[in-house]
């Protein structure tokens, strides 16, 4: 909310929220719920997919039947609401309470109302059982059901009926939520939902700031960012505060405080200097901010972090860590350039008319160097961010991962769970040495690292000879192997048996492309879209296309093969599948 206020001027309240907003149901609909408060699981953003909520009622219920227990009940009430199943209640009298939920028991408050109507219990009595179901006490559950029995009988309901009617409500009451509950829970969300609908980079901004402890998580939702078409840019020294916030063109710009080497303090100084006036280049940063507070560590820091990129976009990080005839980096050139301006300052040196002025001292010339690997520069972003900020080294190999590898490098750490398995991981090489053993053998010892984790490997003997052309670093490779017990029986290692190149993977293992698609999504707009794209004449190749068509409530598939339309698999067609929310997979 304070985002929003500093960035449209709009103060919210959030208890004012209208509860038809079509965004904000649209957000459930699509099961687009991560950072929702009680929704985000991938289990109810599969159910809300299909149930397709329409009014607040049906996040209440959804709300209360995702549980152990009331589960059970959610496809039958998305049939019901939906009109694909038949609306029945026991007796007629439960339709009073029931007609809400589609003749399901989702409340606590059902099962204390329906007692008093059904049995004429009083309201002490229906709390009682209200607490006796849901701590399943045996022994009052026991006496109080041969009165509902009788009263309910006395009334004329059937015997075989209301026994159903109590097994039920032992079934779901051991669970249950109580509809109050539920109601505050499905609000918050609802509230979390519309801003994020309504207001989506200030709510994913205040979203990463609430987590920026937790790395995980700040990589996490920098992917939902990004997926909702929200930028997440690096720090920058004019645009960052402490957490994350939004620039002036709606794109998310990463916090200072979640820098490495970075503390309150020279946070506080870099804001507060830049109040009057942004800093125009590196040399002016150097001139306005007080040294003590920002260090070696912290211009280190900034630069490895990218926040001086925006100064002056023409030059490259790795020039200020070209060093000069003392093997002093540039930077530190700049920082004693920054020392000396402040130095003649202070000495209010007079100029020819007797007053003071500032000593006009030239900027450095910034030396030239190559740019940094991309490698190179992630790694150097992901040291002092804890993530792998502008991309990671594997981007570009997304699908061929998806598609064709087995286990990654958690595999590799957590062997103990992994014995006996046959893997194919893709990871980039971060570092390789090649090395000689005692007995003059040559030997390679290589970091690997993928999006989860790193790992030293080392090779010997002639697999060390066949592949250590894969050891440089910045190569992206395929390393298949098998975690077994080593050759002493001391232990697991993981024996590599090849290794490729991650390039070209996709043209040489590519048969097929599975497309999935549930029934309810397609329309005819869908088809025509998916018709256009596939038949493009620059799609065009030797990959077979395959349909899958599904109803995941009633668990039914159908299988069907295009025979006539043979596909690449490029990077652009599967951005238009993405964009059309069709699930995909290569085989």
């Amino acid at each position: 909310m304070k985002f929003v206020e500093q960035t449209k001027g709009i103060k919210l309240i959030p208890d004012e929220f209208p509860l038809d907003d079509e965004l904000t149901y649209q957000l459930f609909q699509k099961g687009e719920t991560v950072g929702i408060f009680q929704y985000e699981s991938p289990g109810m953003q599969k159910y809300l997919k299909e149930l397709k909520p329409t009014e607040f009622p049906d996040l209440i219920a959804m709300n209360a039947l995702y549980r152990p227990g009331p589960m059970d009940y959610i496809p039958s009430y998305v049939k019901r609401k939906h009109g694909d199943e038949k609306i029945e209640y026991d007796l007629d009298d439960c339709e009073e309470y029931l007609k809400e939920t589609y003749g399901i028991t989702v409340y606590q408050e059902q099962v204390m109302l329906l007692s008093q109507k059904l049995a004429d219990f009083s309201k002490g009595e229906a709390d009682t059982l209200r607490k006796a179901m849901g701590k399943k006490d045996r022994k009052v559950l026991d006496k109080m059901k041969p009165i509902f029995d009788e009263r309910a009988k006395q009334k004329g309901h059937k015997s075989e009926t209301l026994e159903k009617i109590w097994k039920d409500w032992e079934k779901f009451a051991s669970y249950a939520f109580n509809k109050s509950h539920s109601t505050c829970y499905a609000w918050i969300a609802y509230q979390t939902a519309y801003l994020k609908a309504n207001y989506p980079a200030e709510y994913m901004a205040s979203v990463l700031s609430n987590n920026m402890n937790d790395i995980k998580k700040v990589s996490f939702f920098m992917e939902e960012s990004r997926r909702m078409g929200i930028p997440v840019l690096g720090p920058d020294v004019n645009e960052s505060n402490y957490t994350f916030t939004i620039n002036k063109k709606g794109a998310i710009r990463f916090g200072l405080g979640a820098v490495k080497g970075l503390g309150s303090a020279p946070i506080e100084e870099i804001v507060k200097i830049r109040t009057s006036e942004n800093f125009n280049s590196i040399f002016d940063f150097a001139k306005r901010v007080n040294h003590r507070l920002c260090s070696k560590s912290v211009f280190e820091s900034l630069l490895y972090a990218g926040a001086f990129d925006s100064l002056n976009e023409s030059v490259q990080r790795s020039q200020y860590f070209v060093s000069d005839v003392s093997e002093r980096p540039f930077f530190e050139s700049v920082i004693k350039f920054g020392k000396d301006y402040q130095a003649n300052l202070e000495k209010g040196q007079e100029d020819l008319f007797g007053g003071t002025s500032e000593v006009q001292l030239p900027e450095l010339e910034i030396p030239y160097s190559e740019a940094w690997s991309s490698v190179y520069r992630l790694n150097k972003e992901k040291e002092v961010l804890g993530v792998y900020l502008s991309g990671h080294p594997l981007d570009d190999f997304r699908i061929e991962i998806e598609s064709f590898c087995k286990g990654d490098i958690r595999c590799l750490i957590e062997m103990e769970k992994n014995e006996g398995k046959d893997l194919m991981i893709a990871a980039v090489v971060t570092s390789g040495e090649h090395r000689v053993t005692r007995k003059g053998d040559g030997f390679g010892t290589l970091i690997i690292e993928d999006y989860n984790d790193s790992y030293k490997l080392n090779i010997f003997n002639e697999k060390y000879l066949k592949f250590k052309h894969f050891m440089e670093p910045g190569t992206f490779v395929i390393i298949k192997g098998r975690i077994e017990q080593n050759r002493w029986g001391k232990g697991l290692e993981f024996t590599v048996h090849a290794m490729e190149l991650l390039q070209g993977l996709r043209e040489s293992r590519a048969r097929s492309l599975d497309l999935k698609m549930s029934f309810k999504e397609i329309d005819d707009q869908l088809i025509s879209e998916l018709q256009a794209v596939l038949l493009k004449k620059e799609n065009k190749g030797k990959c077979k296309v395959n349909f899958m068509i599904y109803d995941s409530l009633d668990e039914i598939h159908v299988n069907l093969s295009s025979r006539s339309v043979l596909i690449n698999p490029t990077d652009e067609l599967f951005k238009k599948l993405s964009s059309l929310r069709i699930d995909y997979e290569l085989n």
